[in-house]
């Protein structure tokens, strides 16, 4: 599985919430400001080459189905991501966060919890 630009990450992002889509309906979906109509095509274009979407053909146009889970992508790269600026330590990261006050009390407790209902 191919990293992905942060242009091919915004579009699957707008594939996975649509389940699939054609070029119109993915980018009516995306957010903030949106590319050009053939800038997207081109990224949709990439993602086919690279695996992640799969076209299927309505009448004289494509609709773009994913092939690649968000849950997929997500395991994938998240274990990369610790990896390299973590030292493979999730302590290490959850740490950061909190020193950066990205993560409240509220939350730890709430991600504890999530821990501990994972054991039982």
């Amino acid at each position: 599985m191919e990293k992905l630009t942060i242009q091919e990450e915004e579009a699957m992002l707008s594939i996975w919430q649509l389940q699939g889509g054609f070029v119109k309906e993915i980018l009516d979906n995306l957010k903030g400001e949106k590319p050009p109509y053939t800038t997207l095509a081109s990224t949709i274009k990439n993602l086919e080459r690279k695996g992640y979407v799969e076209p299927r053909r309505y009448a004289n146009a494509n609709r773009y189905e994913p092939v690649v889970t968000e849950e997929q992508y997500k395991a994938k790269f998240m274990n990369g991501f610790v990896g390299d600026y973590f030292r493979n330590s999730y302590k290490e990261m959850v740490s950061f966060f909190v020193k950066e006050e990205k993560l409240s009390e509220k939350e730890l407790t709430e991600i504890m919890d999530m821990i501990k209902n994972n054991k039982s």
